[in-house]
């Protein structure tokens, strides 16, 4: 016999965790295009693509994805 701890089981997942990484990733995405709108200026003398721009606007998406989850949470543990 051992005296080792079971591992602890994650359980099943709920589905706003989902949520939570969607907002994560949008938000990242966004951060990044932010990041390239600013770098490509400074790497070559063009200025940044309409796309870049676009993809700069998931930012705030994933931001508020993010507070949606924190809000639908916090509400869940009560």
């Amino acid at each position: 016999m051992t005296n080792s701890p079971e591992p602890a089981s994650t359980g099943p997942r709920r589905s706003g965790d989902r949520l939570l990484h969607v907002a994560l990733a949008l938000f990242g995405i966004g951060l990044l295009a932010v990041i390239g709108i600013f770098v490509t200026p400074i790497v070559s003398d063009g200025e940044p693509g309409l796309w870049l721009y676009g993809l700069a606007m998931l930012a705030p998406v994933g931001f508020l994805l993010a507070l949606i989850f924190a809000l639908w949470s916090g509400r869940r543990a009560r």
